[in-house]
């Protein structure tokens, strides 16, 4: 039956789990168990192809310039050794992994991306100015600390509380043991608060009164990608940010905006203080900010501020030592590249007064002239990008063809800050034209186009087979001609899986593209990839588990609009069922039911024609989702009960399928 035993090929229920859990006490495991994909594999070594690409790289920029690094250490007081754990005692970050930066560039890693990576190679705890602290390399973003009247005002805790906490004793040890007076959360992207309950816990802060001071919308923004599409962005992201690569210049060398991402268990407070005005003075523990509201640039909920007495300009993440990107090759909602552009423009004023530049990733900058440079090439840059694709849109080409046609003027180019390690020229003008056209290119062959799979099959009988497409990129391969030879193998990988010598053929192609790569995030993505042609994709996702404390304060309506995303049409057509949740803690029920093989739900009393009702806490509802609800929980709890036909409420939930989380990407 469906119930105990998913059809081959289908995700399993998340319903079916909770209902079982419910009913039998069974537990719900919602991430899949077992090793991660094996790291490593057989990475050959960079061919004459890819050290000549390099060679351009080396001898087009001024990489020797030191002035970056002298920024990049300036103000140092001390590093961190050995390892961040988590409570079950595996490593998540190591602080001698990237020793191998050291020295020149390796062969397999593009020079300018190896000088980035050094750049972000300096952590530790740094000075910038009196009364104004930073935390670099305890996780992918900064921490930094402005000492108010009577203590810490700490500036985006990180992403988990295993480096946040760290961070923040780390300080303490050579800073004195203050406490902490104020947080600012500067966006909604969780390696900017989801360390806050290692800097201070729901209680203190609320005992305490502690000011928690975050953008207009930011718990909406910070709750919602998280929970609708969460389980694809993650997978994802372990393409992006290169989860389970080896540190070595053969594997993951840096992310752009910094070293790895701590994956530990986030959490979240609410603010206490929002900033929803363009411009929006506030004093803090004696000191006496000025907040800008900048959203829907980087980030739907995002500020920035200045400290005027201190002379200083924190851009948050709108600005940072690399181009971004304006849509993440992880995915998220695509950026308005004009609107960032604006925002540099009214930064310009902003820093009008400003001697010290501070940003939520990377290394400050010093100098009023250099600050303003640094602005103007970000202004630039977006205009840029925006400017020339809206031209070409206009002009009939399509995304892939603008792709190849906008190149950035020399006097932008050779700006190491706007350069991309991070977001890409090429991607971010695929995300412009997305943004106004979407990503349908107008050829009607487009409109509706084989699913890969099938296409892959034709194209490989219609070439002759999949050896001779492999011939035929293998010949492409030795030529240097990575981007045809991976076009070409993907047909063979995706219509024939069978086929290993196409795997490994791609897999060394992909090798070759990353280590060419000058965007981190792109290296990656080709790195893991081809990490997985050889291992397979990993058995463990990033499950919904390592976040339950930022489940706790996700409102209902997220998790009932995720598991509408979640309904199996098919299988719910015909059906009709109604179904009463009773949340006692919160005082709130939902009716939910099913119509036309959608899920609807709205808040009100409990209907009296339901077919059934669950009543629980949103503990337990929230335990149940993130699948570590046990039996305490649930048959042996005074707080969940239910009442109507236990069967009409299997019925309902085993047709909310559980995304897996570890689905393949490069072989399907």
């Amino acid at each position: 039956m469906r119930l105990n035993q998913p059809a081959a090929g289908r995700p399993s229920s998340w319903g079916n789990d909770l209902l079982r859990l419910a009913l039998v006490a069974t537990l719900a495991l919602l991430g899949a168990c077992g090793k991660k994909a094996g790291v490593g594999g057989a990475s050959g070594d960079a061919t004459p192809a890819t050290l000549a690409a390099n060679d351009l790289f080396a001898k087009a920029l001024p990489l020797d310039d030191a002035k970056d690094f002298e920024d990049a250490k300036r103000g140092f007081i001390a590093k961190p050794g050995g390892k961040i754990l988590a409570a079950d005692g595996s490593v998540l970050k190591d602080f001698d992994a990237y020793g191998f930066l050291a020295g020149k560039a390796a062969d397999s890693v593009n020079p300018s991306l190896w000088r980035h990576a050094q750049l972000n190679a300096n952590f530790g705890l740094f000075k910038v100015m009196d009364g104004v602290h930073q935390l670099r390399g305890f996780d992918i973003a900064n921490m930094t600390l402005i000492e108010g009247r009577t203590g810490w005002i700490v500036v985006d805790p990180l992403t988990a509380p295993e480096s946040a906490s760290l961070a923040l004793a780390f300080a303490r040890q050579h800073l004195g043991n203050k406490p902490v007076s104020a947080i600012i959360f500067s966006h909604a992207h969780v390696d900017h608060f989801g360390g806050v309950l290692g800097v201070t816990s729901a209680r203190e802060a609320a005992d305490r009164k502690l000011p928690i001071v975050a953008p207009e919308g930011f718990m909406e923004e910070a709750t919602s990608e998280n929970v609708m599409v969460g389980t694809g962005m993650a997978r994802r992201s372990m393409y992006q940010f290169g989860k389970n690569l080896p540190r070595s210049a053969k594997g993951n060398v840096d992310t752009g905006l910094g070293k790895d991402v701590v994956y530990g268990l986030p959490a979240i407070l609410a603010p206490t203080v929002l900033i929803d005005k363009p411009e929006q003075p506030m004093e803090i523990d004696g000191v006496k900010f000025v907040f800008h509201n900048v959203p829907n640039a980087e980030c739907p909920a995002e500020l920035s501020f200045s400290i005027p007495e201190k002379k200083l300009y924190d851009g948050a993440e709108n600005l940072a030592q690399t181009m971004h990107n304006l849509l993440p090759i992880r995915g998220a909602k695509v950026r308005d590249s004009l609107r960032w552009s604006t925002y540099m423009e009214q930064a310009l004023e902003h820093v009008k007064d400003a001697d010290i530049y501070i940003a939520s990733h990377n290394w400050p900058i010093w100098g009023n002239g250099r600050i303003k440079e640094f602005i103007t090439k970000h202004r630039d840059v977006y205009k840029y990008t925006h400017d020339q694709t809206v031209r070409l849109i206009n002009a009939g080409y399509t995304p892939r063809e603008i792709a190849d046609m906008v190149k950035l003027p020399k006097s932008l180019a050779d700006h190491f800050g706007s350069r991309g390690y991070y977001g890409d020229l090429r991607h971010n003008v695929k995300a412009v034209y997305q943004f106004y056209l979407g990503a349908y290119d107008g050829n009607p062959a487009n409109l509706n186009p084989l699913p890969p799979q099938e296409s892959a099959k034709r194209y490989l009988e219609l070439m002759g087979g999949a050896d001779k497409v492999v011939a035929a990129a293998q010949t492409a391969y030795d030529k240097g001609d990575y981007r045809w030879a991976a076009e070409l193998l993907n047909h063979a990988v995706i219509g024939d899986g069978s086929n290993k010598s196409a795997k490994e053929l791609l897999a060394r192609t992909y090798d070759q593209m990353g280590y060419a790569a000058e965007a981190a995030t792109w290296r990656n993505s080709y790195l893991t990839g081809a990490m997985e042609l050889r291992n397979g994709p990993p058995t463990k996702g990033i499950d919904k588990s390592s976040i339950i404390e930022l489940l706790k304060q996700t409102p209902v309506e997220r998790f009932l609009e995720a598991m509408a995303g979640g309904l199996d049409g098919p299988a719910a057509e015909g059906k009709d069922l109604k179904i009463n949740l009773v949340l006692t803690d919160l005082k709130q029920s939902y009716v939910l039911w099913i119509e036309n093989s959608v899920l609807h739900f709205r808040a009100g009393d409990p209907a009296k024609d339901a077919n059934a009702t669950l009543t629980l806490t949103k503990d337990i509802f929230v335990k149940m989702i993130a699948g570590t609800a046990g039996i305490k929980d649930t048959l042996m709890s005074d707080d969940l009960k239910v009442g109507g036909s236990k069967i009409d409420l299997v019925r309902f939930f085993s047709l909310i399928e559980k995304a897996p989380g570890v689905f393949p990407i490069v072989t399907r």
